[in-house]
């Protein structure tokens, strides 16, 4: 089995002025599923930028678009494996917000739970086969770090689903939850050239508007882990 991963951000990983930050994404269990998912996000684009007039030049992302426009995108997406990690600020390690490495290895840490997490709920469901997935290709908005962090965030993804993990403080191994896992990549997309990143941003910014207006944020197809 190979899985296609596509997520954004939203908010600002900023403790003194932003009380949340989010992570959304999609999952697609098979390019047949990723591919189809493509061209229902071109058709129900298509049909907004037709009845709202937006000029072909514009990107329609959650920044542009209404509510109504916005809740459409959501609608059709129903049928879609989701995720959201929220994330509460406040609660964190200031240390955590000392500098941009620091900040930028605990955002790949959240991403790498959020996603095992994601995981191991679509396991326990019975959606997915832990023990079939061989490759994962990760694909996140360009934006979310910088290119050389690429690397790191695709070698933590690695350490956690095909290596395993070693926890020094507890002594303790924490097996990869992928046994035969052969390939893992991450990739940096434009989203005015990938579709379904533009429909991560609204996931990650339909989660990230609920939660700081206390909106109880659909679940159908949404999984979502709160930290800390």
């Amino acid at each position: 089995m190979n899985l296609f991963v596509y997520s954004d951000e939203s908010g600002v990983f900023d403790s003194i002025h932003n009380d949340y930050f989010v992570f959304g994404g999609l999952m697609f269990l098979c390019k047949e599923d990723r591919d189809d998912a493509i061209r229902r996000y071109h058709h129900v684009e298509q049909t907004i930028r037709n009845s709202g007039n937006y000029s072909k030049g514009i990107e329609l992302k959650a920044s542009v678009l209404n509510n109504s426009e916005k809740g459409k995108i959501m609608r059709s997406l129903n049928g879609d494996l989701k995720f959201a990690v929220i994330v509460e600020q406040k609660k964190l390690n200031e240390n955590i917000f000392y500098n941009k490495k620091h900040k930028q290895r605990y955002l790949d840490y959240l991403y790498k739970i959020g996603l095992k997490k994601f995981l191991q709920y679509l396991a326990s469901q019975g959606t997915i086969d832990l023990e079939s997935i061989e490759r994962i290709y990760v694909n996140c908005d360009e934006h979310t770090t910088a290119t050389s962090g690429r690397y790191e965030l695709e070698e933590a993804l690695l350490r956690e689903f095909k290596d395993g993990t070693f926890n020094q403080n507890y002594q303790h191994f924490f097996p990869p939850c992928t046994q035969n896992l052969k390939e893992l990549t991450v990739s940096f997309c434009a989203s005015e050239k990938k579709p379904l990143i533009r429909a991560a941003d609204i996931i990650a910014n339909h989660v990230y508007s609920c939660t700081v207006r206390s909106i109880p944020v659909t679940k159908q197809k949404l999984f979502i882990l709160r930290q800390p």
